[in-house]
């Protein structure tokens, strides 16, 4: 553990954080202590030679005020061995407070408004949004090759937070061609989230159609799942299970025939992926839950915080997946 800070296994407070003594990669995050990485962390790091290093989870209140963000912020940007962080949960909120304070903010940040990594190259404190490469490959690893081209499938992401900004930027590039969803509706239980995504929608140069409802209420997303056509792709990006109790949907709908579904969440009580499990057979829906994508993401940052290279696919990784599968189980 870096230093002696007031931790809660390896997290601690905003407010108590101490110069670090070993090179420490931040979690920033709602439950942090009860995030699996805990485990995987120190295991990946043996393995990828970074001996020294440590992570620390840093727990903030969901839609928490300004203040204890750029603390944050402040703090692992002048530290010399707090190196980065990796974000989730706070995305948004973290890139809107904290904006000024960083020298250099990549494309995709600056684009979706939203950070995922915070790292240092040099004298440069960066903000970098990896959601974009890591939410692809986690699609890739379970959506069949063309799996849109021409079916006439959609997507409907529930939750308008980071996660759903990336997986939409995604999906719809021109450069996919015809595999592409027919439609993306994103649905959301407050309205600035859903104009904020607009407002990236209208930056992204796609004619990918979207659909942005105000769902405050379980019972209006499933009836949205009702009515989506067969293939398509439901994803709860609520983060609902995890960080709250409970799912997005009410538990009437019926998910789409040969359709996907998507729970970015891989712990917690996952309702939405117990909804979706219990209509697998019977609707032959593909079920996911988000260890592939956490396997992504922890990745990226690691490879972005400590300079090093790790593939994001083949023997490299698929050493780097076995270990935290042997963590997990």
């Amino acid at each position: 553990m870096a230093g002696d800070q007031l931790t809660v296994g390896n997290v601690v407070r905003p407010d108590s954080l101490v110069p670090a003594a070993a090179p420490t990669l931040y979690f920033i995050g709602v439950t942090t202590g009860h995030s699996m990485i805990q485990r995987v962390f120190p295991r990946w790091a043996r393995h990828l030679g970074l001996t020294e290093a440590v992570l620390c989870g840093i727990d903030i209140p969901v839609h928490a005020p300004v203040e204890p963000y750029r603390e944050v912020v402040e703090f692992i940007k002048r530290d010399p061995l707090s190196l980065g962080a990796l974000v989730t949960t706070h995305k948004i909120d973290l890139f809107h407070a904290c904006e000024d304070q960083f020298d250099v903010i990549d494309q995709h940040a600056r684009l979706m408004s939203e950070v995922s990594c915070l790292s240092k190259q040099g004298d440069a404190f960066v903000a970098h949004a990896k959601d974009p490469i890591s939410s692809g490959l986690a699609l890739e690893a379970f959506v069949p090759a063309g799996h849109w081209a021409d079916s006439g499938a959609e997507v409907l992401s529930m939750g308008a937070g980071g996660s759903t900004i990336a997986l939409s930027w995604y999906l719809s590039q021109t450069s996919r061609g015809a595999d592409r969803p027919a439609r993306i509706i994103v649905s959301n239980r407050s309205a600035p989230r859903l104009a904020t995504i607009a407002a990236v929608r209208d930056q992204m140069h796609t004619d990918t159609p979207f659909e942005f409802v105000l769902a405050p209420h379980p019972a209006e997303n499933s009836n949205i799942v009702d009515r989506l056509p067969e293939g398509s792709l439901v994803i709860n990006a609520t983060g609902l299970g995890k960080d709250a109790p409970g799912s997005p949907l009410a538990g009437t709908e019926l998910f789409p025939r040969n359709g996907l579904a998507w729970d970015l969440n891989y712990r917690g009580d996952l309702v939405f992926l117990d909804q979706a499990r219990s209509q697998a057979a019977e609707r032959d829906l593909v079920v996911e839950d988000g260890w592939i994508y956490f396997l992504h993401g922890w990745t990226q940052v690691v490879a972005e915080v400590f300079h090093i290279d790790i593939p994001t696919h083949g023997p490299q990784f698929d050493a780097l997946a076995a270990i935290a599968t042997n963590a997990r189980d």
